[in-house]
């Protein structure tokens, strides 16, 4: 049910001139007055066609609701402009898709509500600053998964280690062991039909999320101040992962004015290729429209 998307920001923002990739229904969807846009940022070695793996796609979910979805190929990935980072290459992206959110939503948002953010590991750090930031564009909530308070100690270690080249491609035995949970968790499909997804990442975004976004997830949650909805996976290896965590990261969000966090039994790291998709899906959806109504 979705089409390619692309889109060249004009202006004079972080993101004037970058071009941008993805796949939205939007041919499927015409957003309604007080309707949310979904705008969704994939997480680090994904593109955008994670939220679109059939049997698991947000996107197939969203249009049988009849919400509107684009998902963006974040800058590096697939045919996205590249985004050259001196300081916090997570930082540098909420800079740039800030700006680019806003021309999207100026020309496909119609007369929907606003923009509800759903994001995804990586992709998560970088939807948090974006509803820490001030914007010109209306923003009506924040969803994320796949991003928590702390990551196991050896896991740090190891993304130092990596080779000192810009872009990593991952070995996919070793992606299935980090992004999935135990096998009764997902479906025979699985982890095969994720594999169309998979990408290449920068190294520096490895770096940063395991390093300073660690560092000022508490400041920068603590200056979110629109509705908050997250999941993490009970078998996530990428982040220290239980109740107490779960608790600790849903109260650094002092300035919002709702917050559903919660821990997501039976799936490992990338929720949406697990069994329990379709629940996890929907909550998000129902959080969408739950903050657009809000809104108005």
């Amino acid at each position: 049910m979705s089409t390619p998307f692309t889109h060249t920001v004009g202006g004079s923002g972080a993101a004037a001139g970058f071009s941008f990739t993805g796949r939205s229904n939007l041919a499927e969807v015409t957003p309604a007055p007080g309707d949310p846009v979904l705008i969704a940022l994939h997480g680090g070695t994904y593109s955008s066609e994670y939220f679109d793996i059939p049997g698991h796609s947000l996107l197939d979910n969203a249009t049988r609701q009849g919400i509107g979805v684009i998902a963006i190929d974040r800058p590096n990935y697939i045919g996205s402009s590249p985004l050259v980072s001196e300081g916090s290459i997570i930082a540098d992206n909420a800079t740039v898709l800030s700006d680019a959110i806003g021309s999207i939503f100026s020309e496909y948002g119609g007369d929907s509500a606003g923009v509800v953010l759903v994001a995804h590991s990586i992709g998560g750090a970088i939807a948090t600053i974006i509803a820490a930031t001030e914007q010109p564009w209306p923003l009506l909530g924040l969803a994320t998964s796949g991003c928590l308070v702390r990551v196991p100690a050896e896991s740090a270690e190891a993304w130092s280690q990596l080779p000192p080249i810009p872009m990593i491609d991952l070995p996919v035995p070793l992606k299935d062991q980090l992004m999935f949970g135990l096998p009764e968790t997902y479906d025979d499909a699985m982890p095969a039909a994720s594999y169309p997804s998979n990408t290449l990442v920068p190294k520096a975004e490895l770096l940063d999320i395991t390093g300073a976004w660690i560092e000022r997830r508490a400041e920068t949650c603590a200056v979110v101040a629109v509705p908050v909805h997250h999941r993490s996976a009970e078998f996530d290896h990428l982040w220290v992962v239980n109740q107490g965590e779960v608790d600790e990261y849903a109260a650094g969000f002092t300035s919002a004015p709702s917050i559903d966090a919660q821990l997501q039994l039976g799936a490992g790291h990338c929720i949406d290729f697990h069994l329990p998709s379709d629940e996890f899906q929907n909550s998000q959806l129902a959080f969408a429209r739950q903050s657009a109504k809000v809104r108005a």
